[in-house]
């Protein structure tokens, strides 16, 4: 199972492969995984919101966690596997919690509970039954997504808890880090694309970054310069990059994700699940046009 220091570094959050009638496709995704794994990457993560998690059945979740570990054995690779087991309701996060523990999952990712609006110490109590499940729990901030923000008081109380090993930061902004790393605080991944570099500068361990899929080797060369000291190196790598971020999110994820797999023939189709569209062609030939080699 995964620790504190274990997160650090460049994380895939993974899409979900769907044939052209919607259903799980697991060719493609064993294809995809095996792609991954050949970076030197961090960490995996089955069932975040880039693979689409809300219309994404446990059924299927155990299907593509399976095939992660079948991989990566394969490979003789050590890659943690962190399933997203976060929902609204605290006790069907807890029973996910532990279903994705009987999995082998190294960890958890656990979102804020979204729609309810829950008071802060509702958010506390919500992470400290999850965390007492056992399993490491990486919690998930997103407010854009949930509708709710926790505040500095209780994100250090829920990082204090015994059970969590670190924060996915996907607040938008630096205010968060800034005021997070003035105490001593458990590791913080970004998890907001267009952040990356600045979060490194200001603390940051790594990043959780879907954009990360077109260009991977770039994302671990930008982390690598930084951890080494080169900076400058880091932002000027980064710079070229910006273009490229502004496309995957010029409409909603993973749609642009997945059709630069498809266009690569890492996956076999671009397919996703209503409510969500596929890429309109403007976007397309942005993204073509803002990819740096």
């Amino acid at each position: 199972m995964m620790n504190e220091q274990h997160i650090h570094g460049i994380f895939i959050p993974l899409i979900t492969p769907f044939s052209r009638d919607y259903k799980l496709d697991i060719n493609s995704y064993r294809k995809y995984v095996t792609y991954l794994a050949g970076h030197d990457i961090q960490g995996l993560v089955v069932n975040g919101t880039t693979g689409e998690s809300p219309t994404v059945s446990w059924d299927e979740v155990k299907q593509m966690v399976q095939v992660t570990q079948d991989v990566l054995k394969s490979m003789n690779k050590t890659i943690p596997i962190i399933i997203g087991t976060g929902t609204n309701d605290t006790y069907s996060t807890v029973h996910r919690t532990e279903m994705a523990a009987d999995l082998g999952a190294d960890a958890a990712m656990v979102v804020t509970p979204y729609y309810n609006r829950p008071t802060q110490e509702g958010i506390l109590e919500h992470f400290r039954v999850v965390s007492r499940v056992g399993l490491p729990v990486l919690v998930y901030e997103i407010p854009v997504r949930t509708g709710s923000r926790m505040t500095i008081d209780t994100i250090r109380k829920v990082l204090d808890l015994d059970g969590v090993i670190g924060l996915k930061d996907s607040t938008g902004d630096l205010d968060l880090l800034l005021k997070l790393t003035q105490y001593e605080t458990k590791p913080i991944l970004c998890g907001e694309d267009a952040y990356f570099h600045a979060m490194l500068c200001q603390g940051a361990a790594g990043g959780m970054l879907a954009s990360a899929h077109i260009n991977i080797q770039k994302y671990v060369e930008i982390y690598q310069r930084f951890v080494t000291g080169d900076m400058n190196g880091a932002r000027d790598s980064f710079m070229l990059l910006e273009p490229m971020i502004q496309h995957v999110f010029a409409e909603p994820a993973p749609a642009a994700i997945k059709w630069w797999l498809a266009q690569q023939e890492i996956i076999a189709a671009e397919q996703l699940r209503l409510p969500l569209m596929p890429l309109s062609d403007q976007v397309k030939q942005g993204l073509l046009n803002s990819i740096v080699s």
